[in-house]
């Protein structure tokens, strides 16, 4: 036995001093197979707009007490919903603001999950080399946005004026825009210094990990500190209203943006979101 297991609910400090979660989060916050069930569309796109994925090069998160979290993308956030998305017949494209390669939560990793790694094998070159997010000039070529949860996206990707830029013009064209867990703190690109934009998403209603459950998790070593700022309450004093109170893997859509509140809705996300993705793309 390990001698984390004397410490089964401190974040555990690597070699390096960043921090994993904790043993406890480990056995009971992931699982080696995730949730994903294929569903049979009736409806299948056909053509060759790719949906834009958007994720993180950054997975070192600084803490409120100096402590380096680390983080990313949550495989589970970003792979399920695209198995369902390729079962809906759509291709992708993976982007990072700086153009460095994708970082995922491998801790999160469910690693007997065969449909899990056979998409991120398919994907796997774009993610180590994907475009960088100012060199997409226009969101016209693709057929949505998706911009996986993860902590990993409320390090560098809210202050992303590229981001803010695409986001603005997906929300003016009315282009579904996928997000969860903590990736709707990406949205708040739309105001981003450089953008000359305020909040794109005023008045709508949206899903994401809560403030109340972030605040828990030092307690039992998820996180190795209070969260540097809150997700829920930053996003909220924009304008959106959050409207689950706790993370019970359900998905809501409010117009064009569609959102899951944590993990356990990347499945139900995938489904709800899949046929309004295809819908969309055949009518426009």
């Amino acid at each position: 036995m390990g001698s984390a297991w004397f410490y089964p609910l401190s974040a555990q400090k690597r070699d390096d001093g960043t921090y994993d979660p904790s043993p406890f989060t480990l056995m009971l916050g992931t699982s080696s197979k995730s949730s994903y069930v294929a569903q049979k569309y009736d409806a299948k796109y056909t053509g060759n707009k790719p949906i834009l994925v958007v994720c993180t090069d950054d997975g070192k998160l600084t803490m409120e007490n100096g402590n380096i979290f680390n983080t990313g993308n949550h495989p589970v956030e970003m792979f399920v919903p695209m198995l369902h998305f390729r079962d809906a017949g759509f291709t992708f494209d993976i982007t990072t603001g700086s153009g460095s390669p994708v970082v995922l939560e491998m801790w999160a990793y469910p690693t007997k999950d065969e449909e899990v790694k056979k998409i991120h094998e398919s994907v796997k070159t774009m993610m180590e080399n994907p475009k960088k997010l100012s060199d997409i000039k226009s969101i016209d070529e693709y057929s949505a946005i998706f911009i996986p949860g993860g902590h990993g996206a409320i390090v560098n990707l809210p202050k992303n004026a590229h981001l803010g830029r695409l986001l603005h013009e997906a929300h003016e064209k009315g282009l579904p825009t996928v997000t969860l867990c903590h990736g709707p703190a990406a949205l708040l690109a739309t105001q981003a210094e450089g953008t000359g934009k305020s909040f794109a998403y005023q008045d709508y209603k949206c899903m994401c990990f809560t403030d109340k459950t972030d605040g828990m998790t030092p307690s039992f070593g998820y996180l190795p500190g209070p969260m540097p700022w809150k997700c829920q309450e930053t996003i909220e004093k924009e304008g959106i209203q959050v409207v689950n109170t706790t993370e019970k893997g359900a998905a809501t859509q409010d117009r064009e943006l569609i959102t899951g509140d944590s993990p356990n809705a990347a499945h139900n996300l995938g489904i709800l979101a899949a046929p309004i993705l295809v819908k969309h793309a055949m009518d426009n």
